[in-house]
């Protein structure tokens, strides 16, 4: 199971996470073991918006990373049926479900190794020598450090400190992708309007 967008613990490994905060880490771990049992692995959920909430899940297939529109309505289907029963959610939202896409975030420490080679941003929850924000060609992981080729130089950055990391739309990036047309698949529109009894 993924754990919250917090400070991890030391002992990390390749597969921690850094997925959901808040109401939204309720909602993963009420809904990640029926995910992962379909195949399919979660790479964020957001709890997001004013009056009317939006609850974003973004997923992809474990197997291969891809992602279509029924991948999406089958994940739809699912975690709705368990959050209308569990009921984490006190106030009516919109549930979408979604593909990564291709700058897609970064919540995985395994993720900086298999896009080693790409561009990409991240920024620290806490600053490494006065800077939080880093911009450069991402060279993998050592232990439990992201490397990051920046034009200062590579910078170690601690899997453990980072507040969020995304790939960054290069043409290098679209090049290689092998999908017709990745992430624009998109299932969402599922109400749920229960309101707090």
């Amino acid at each position: 199971m993924s754990q919250a967008l917090e400070r991890a613990p030391s002992g990390l490994d390749k597969t921690s996470s850094k997925t959901s905060e808040g109401k939204a880490a309720d909602v993963e771990r009420l809904i990640a073991p029926a995910i992962e049992a379909m195949g399919y692995g979660i790479v964020r959920v957001q709890l997001s918006g004013g009056d009317r909430l939006r609850l974003q899940i973004m997923a992809e297939r474990i197997v291969d990373g891809s992602m279509n529109v029924d991948d999406c309505a089958a994940i739809s289907r699912a975690a709705a049926a368990i959050l209308d029963v569990e009921d984490p959610i006190d106030s009516a939202y919109t549930l979408e479900v979604s593909s990564p896409g291709l700058d897609r975030p970064l919540t995985r420490l395994g993720d900086f190794d298999r896009f080693a080679g790409f561009e990409g941003r991240v920024e620290m929850a806490l600053p490494i020598d006065g800077r939080q924000r880093f911009r450069g060609r991402l060279l993998g992981t050592r232990g439990t450090d992201v490397l990051v080729a920046c034009e200062e130089g590579e910078v170690a950055l601690p899997f453990a400190d980072m507040h969020r990391a995304k790939l960054l739309l290069t043409d290098e990036l679209i090049a290689a992708s092998q999908r017709p047309d990745p992430g624009s698949e998109q299932a969402g529109a599922e109400e749920n309007n229960d309101e707090t009894s």
